[in-house]
């Protein structure tokens, strides 16, 4: 039996209730969830922006430690300390043998249809999984292929929000981007996802860092984290602000908030060659384009889901960039607190002033 945060009804919060977990099959992992990180993609199904079977437990940036494996799994052992990764790799579809794991659809990595549900209720009823972990609770049953084992020596509060935020924000700058010492990035959006971004760009030599955010306090923290400069987004001459301190734009623009603005806003301050790469999660009916002039501009857009990670050698060398002091994972945490408090949590993410809750597990 698990304490686990489970949404029922969206629109209505997360009941805290208690789930029973399966024993591991051949290829599964039971971890003991020790601290789990709010992101906005649990809040857009949350608040029913995109559709999700129900009762399902959300929860997907988390760090444990691992207390038992199947027959099978062959890369981690108990006791070994673990992050979670959503974008679970078969390791033998199309995506994942030319190289693009993030793009796995991942069926071989979830129980199939006829076998016994991974989460249930007291009563036997179908707890759904969520993005293949529902870290939202005391225990995750996965794929040996959804994490990867870490240095015991990071904290694991720390470790959580290399799951999700800073492997989609560092992995777009140096898997999607594979920004080059010298150019230009200007990130839009300054939560989780953005700030990592940041802070990958200043590790990767980029000459500029434009961070771009209404709020004063998220374009503060984006300082501390390596910005050069900033901008506020929904001023009227924030493009302008933008192509002026870039000289003439930059040569990679990150959207991470999820709003038609920011990401028109990337396509708009963008020079010639340059590439807007859209990584926040979009309200379902909206599209960004590039015009015939950005195109005869040699201007790029696209999508980099999870950052285009390779998480088994990704998060271990993230975790080496915060242990030799390079990655500051501090900054991006605004606050610990327990599962109890987790609708307070997203209530503060609604308000859009801070960065980073993470629930922490006793």
């Amino acid at each position: 039996m698990a304490r686990a945060a489970i949404l029922e009804t969206p629109g209505e919060g997360l009941v805290i209730g208690d789930v029973e977990i399966a024993d591991p099959a051949p290829h599964e992992v039971l971890i003991d969830t020790k601290a789990c990180g709010l992101c906005h993609s649990d809040l857009h199904f949350i608040d029913g922006a995109y559709p999700h079977p129900l009762p399902a437990v959300p929860g997907h940036e988390a760090a444990g430690v691992v207390r038992a494996v199947g027959s099978e799994v062959k890369t981690v052992k108990p006791g070994d300390h673990v992050v979670t990764c959503l974008s679970a790799f078969c390791g033998h579809c199309e995506f994942c043998v030319t190289g693009r794991m993030a793009l796995c659809l991942g069926g071989d990595t979830r129980r199939g249809a006829d076998a016994a549900p991974r989460i249930t209720r007291a009563d036997g009823s179908t707890v759904n999984q969520m993005l293949n972990l529902s870290a939202f609770a005391e225990q995750m049953l996965i794929h040996e292929h959804a994490c990867v084992a870490i240095d015991k020596d990071m904290p694991l509060d720390r470790a959580a929000v290399i799951g999700c935020a800073v492997t989609t924000g560092a992995g777009t700058i140096f898997n999607a981007a594979n920004v080059t010492p010298g150019e230009t990035v200007a990130v839009i959006g300054c939560g989780g996802v953005g700030l990592a971004a940041i802070n990958a760009a200043r590790i990767a030599g980029a000459g500029k860092v434009i961070a771009a955010d209404p709020v004063p306090e998220k374009r503060e923290l984006a300082k501390v984290l390596g910005a050069t400069h900033t901008v506020d987004a929904m001023a009227d001459d924030a493009a302008k602000q933008i192509i002026g301190i870039s000289g003439g734009g930059v040569h990679y623009a990150i959207e991470a908030v999820g709003r038609q603005a920011s990401a028109d806003l990337a396509v708009a301050v963008l020079r010639r060659g340059g590439t807007a790469i859209i990584l926040g999660m979009m309200p379902l009916d909206c599209k960004v384009g590039l015009g015939a002039m950005d195109l005869l501009s040699g201007k790029k857009l696209q999508g980099a889901i999870m950052g285009m990670n390779h998480f088994p050698v990704d998060l271990p060398r993230l975790v080496d960039f915060y242990m030799r002091g390079l990655l500051d994972l501090d900054t991006i945490i605004a606050e610990r607190i327990p599962l109890e408090e987790i609708n307070q949590g997203f209530d503060k993410m609604r308000e859009g002033h801070s960065a980073r809750s993470v629930i922490v597990f006793d």
